[in-house]
């Protein structure tokens, strides 16, 4: 009962973090227009003066917006990764359990003559994989699908952006990263050990999961993508 309610509140959870990356998304894409402000971009102009281009008043509100949208999101991202760590630890704990005594004395299981049928499946330590119940497939999606970075500057022509990469894009695997520690260390380094090759990159854009490939290259810009990633 503990694990259903927690898989319910983690689909919860994950359903508002995708409304908040919506939003998100949506006034990325306004304050990023062509001749916008941008996410840091200066109101004033090169007299120190109000920029008359721009709606000053609505940048800052929608910046201000957007701040509180990205702590919400780390709040709601920390708050399911917190669950599905009880959902492993449940399904570990339920896993080590001695098999129950049937009603003749005999282990339940697949040598039972009343157990289900169960066809043969080849052993999970010689394919690296961990053999799963249909029931703890949701918690596989979830983990899965977990992002820990998100662009949130991507440069036009730049290797990025040719490669398909776009603002408010998350990052679930960039080549050889996942979630952990120093992850801003460890792309710049995934980049700079991969100019020149293709590295596949796994990312969740309106809440849908993508599969791209990105190659690091020198260019006119700064870089050799031409993007930055936001730690969530």
């Amino acid at each position: 009962m503990v694990a259903t309610n927690v898989k319910s509140e983690t689909m919860t959870l994950m359903d508002k973090r995708s409304a908040l990356e919506a939003e998100m998304n949506a006034i990325i894409d306004r304050l990023c227009q062509p001749g916008g402000p941008g996410l840091s971009g200066n109101l004033v102009d090169s007299e120190g003066f109000p920029r008359s281009d721009i709606d000053i008043p609505v940048v800052r509100a929608e910046r201000h917006r957007l701040s509180e949208l990205r702590n919400d999101h780390k709040v709601t991202t920390e708050k399911i990764d917190q669950n599905i760590q009880i959902l492993h630890s449940s399904r570990l704990a339920s896993r080590s359990s001695p098999p129950k005594e049937s009603v003749q004395g005999k282990p339940e299981g697949p040598n039972n003559q009343n157990s289900p049928v169960v066809s043969d499946v080849p052993s999970a330590s010689s394919h690296n994989v961990v053999l799963r119940d249909s029931s703890s497939d949701m918690d596989v999606d979830v983990m899965a699908s977990i992002p820990f970075a998100m662009v949130d500057e991507i440069a036009d022509a730049s290797p990025a952006a040719e490669d398909g990469l776009q603002l408010g894009d998350q990052i679930v695997k960039f080549g050889n990263v996942e979630a952990g520690e120093n992850l801003l260390q460890r792309l710049a380094s995934e980049a700079q050990t991969s100019q020149g090759c293709a590295i596949p990159v796994v990312i969740m854009r309106q809440g849908a999961p993508i599969n791209l490939t990105v190659t690091p290259r020198t260019w006119q810009g700064r870089g050799l993508l031409g993007c930055h990633f936001r730690i969530l």
